[in-house]
């Protein structure tokens, strides 16, 4: 499934402990439906020391949320927006009953 949120799009967290909250997207992972917010579902993890950790300890990294748990955001407002695609296909459908209706001598 083809997702239509992107890295780097700036999104609203609209369920879960951290709803209300903005943040850029740092990655995602079409095959779980998961991505990952800057800032949104923080972790504490115990490292080891390390050539990227020299002292260790515990560390605080973001979690990866379900695509089904954000919005894209507004640029201008805070509010989130819907990601749709508007469909032309109704108003052809119509037509070509209409279209029949009047071939078969049945017009409304």
């Amino acid at each position: 499934m083809k997702l239509k949120i992107k890295k780097g799009d700036e999104v609203v967290v609209i369920a879960g402990k951290n709803k209300g909250t903005r943040g850029r997207v740092l990655m995602v992972q079409p095959t779980s439906m998961r991505i990952l917010v800057e800032g949104v579902n923080i972790r504490k993890k115990a490292v080891r020391p390390s050539p990227k950790y020299p002292n260790g300890g515990i560390i605080e990294m973001e979690g990866p949320i379900h695509y089904s748990n954000v919005q894209l955001a507004d640029k201008y407002d805070s509010k989130p927006n819907r990601a749709s695609v508007k469909a032309s296909k109704p108003a052809a459908k119509k037509a070509t009953k209409k279209a029949k209706a009047v071939e078969s001598g049945n017009e409304e």
